[in-house]
């Protein structure tokens, strides 16, 4: 009959304050594991929807400069349009140098190169948010189980020897309770694993497509497609930058 006591409940009833810490380390690993999931989920879903759209009108557009225009009516939402608003703000701020400062220093070219590596630089931490907590939980998660695991059946040993009765029955069953605290491990580092590969696959996916984005605009803003070969004012530029 004592055996039918035995469970989660009894191994929460019966574990002491390092288990008790154990288990709390383990939940707020899951409550963080599944946050960022549902956070980084919804966020890449909207930023995705948002590019959509923004590369769908800089494609269709006539010009730069209803680029700036579309920019400073929308915002900037997405790692593309992120882009090109520093691209053309680099424009903007290399016309309007004074040559006294090293960050201006260089033709145009190596200026708008150093705005949009520095632009793709902040989107590349941007969409890596969480990813040291989830890799992290993966790789600890499943030792602190284990740690949990060994810590329950030392202590069921020490209570079956000093209760000097050593048969299958009273062995087996503190020492499966004990595993409990593995099986936790895994299932909170099965989901944070899963997530990190997920999203380490679709940010590799975007920062290619987002490299293939850098060279076209870098070819629009420096042949031919600048906003003074086509008589624009710089003063407008400035306006929509």
């Amino acid at each position: 009959m004592e055996t039918q006591t035995l469970g989660f409940a009894h191994f929460l009833s019966q574990g002491d304050a390092v288990a008790h810490f154990l288990l709390a380390v383990l939940l707020l690993m899951s409550v963080a594991t599944w946050y960022l999931i549902a956070t980084k989920t919804v966020s890449n879903w909207k930023m995705r929807r948002r590019a959509r759209a923004f590369l769908g009108h800089f494609w269709e557009a006539p010009d730069m400069l209803a680029v700036g225009v579309r920019l400073r009516e929308q915002g900037v939402g997405d790692p593309f349009s992120h882009l090109t608003h520093h691209g053309l703000r680099a424009a903007e701020q290399h016309r309007n140098r004074s040559s006294q400062r090293l960050v201006e220093a260089g033709s145009a070219d190596e200026f708008l190169t150093r705005a949009l590596r520095r632009a793709m630089e902040q989107d590349t931490a941007r969409l890596e948010y969480g990813h040291t907590v989830l890799a992290s939980v993966a790789s600890s998660a499943p030792f602190v189980g284990l740690f949990g695991t060994v810590w329950g059946i030392y202590h069921a040993l020490l209570n079956i020897g000093m209760s000097g009765q050593g048969s299958l029955d009273q062995v087996a069953g503190p020492v499966g309770e004990a595993l409990i605290m593995t099986a936790l491990g895994l299932a909170v580092a099965i989901p944070a694993v899963l997530a990190y590969n997920a999203f380490t696959r679709a940010n590799r996916l975007l920062l290619a497509e987002l490299d293939g984005f850098a060279h076209d605009l870098f070819a629009f803003m420096s042949t031919g497609i600048r906003a003074e070969d086509r008589g624009i004012p710089p003063h407008v530029l400035a306006r929509v930058a």
